[in-house]
């Protein structure tokens, strides 16, 4: 195992620890789920840069790098609605959404197609569900504005990476 594919591993891990502190009853329980998003935020950062820098981008890692990312905010996104502080139809559209990715990007895996790396887009879709992540952390007065321009944005991202998949693997048919 490569250390690109072995800092997506550690993201994975992360998932139940943003889980158990987000839920703990400590006063700084907030705080405390921020560090680690920024965390899984940091090994998502250095494993993409190791990878190109060092020539390590393999089919596992473009597998498991945003199947590790789509996870965590699907745990984000749960842990939000059972603490009260998203409606469950908004998180469900958002958990819908990458839901819909990482079981399109298995299917397509499974079928031979290519799958194509983060974009931009995708990586700008991230950025703006990290920002209203810790709008909804710290209960900011502009979360629910966020949550849908969030829920916007990815589901044109959506569409974007899609025919992109579309157009990349008609070319190599």
């Amino acid at each position: 195992m490569n250390i690109p594919n072995a800092l997506t591993i550690v993201r994975f891990m992360l998932i139940p620890v943003y889980v158990i502190v987000f839920f703990s009853p400590r006063p700084w329980n907030m705080e405390g789920a921020l560090v680690v998003l920024m965390m899984a935020g940091l090994t998502d950062v250095l494993d993409g840069y190791w990878a190109r820098r060092h020539r390590q981008v393999t089919e596992l890692g473009i597998m498991l790098d945003p199947l590790a990312d789509k996870l965590m905010m699907v745990a984000v996104l749960v842990s939000f609605v059972v603490d009260g502080r998203v409606q469950w139809w908004m998180a469900g559209l958002l958990a819908l959404r990458e839901v819909a990715m990482i079981v399109s990007a298995g299917v397509l895996h499974r079928r031979g197609k290519k799958i194509i790396p983060a974009m931009i887009w995708g990586k700008a879709t991230t950025v703006l569900y990290y920002i209203t992540v810790v709008a909804v952390l710290f209960e900011w007065p502009v979360m629910t504005e966020l949550l849908w321009l969030t829920v916007g944005f990815s589901f044109l991202t959506s569409f974007i990476y899609l025919s992109k998949i579309r157009e990349v693997n008609q070319s190599s048919a």
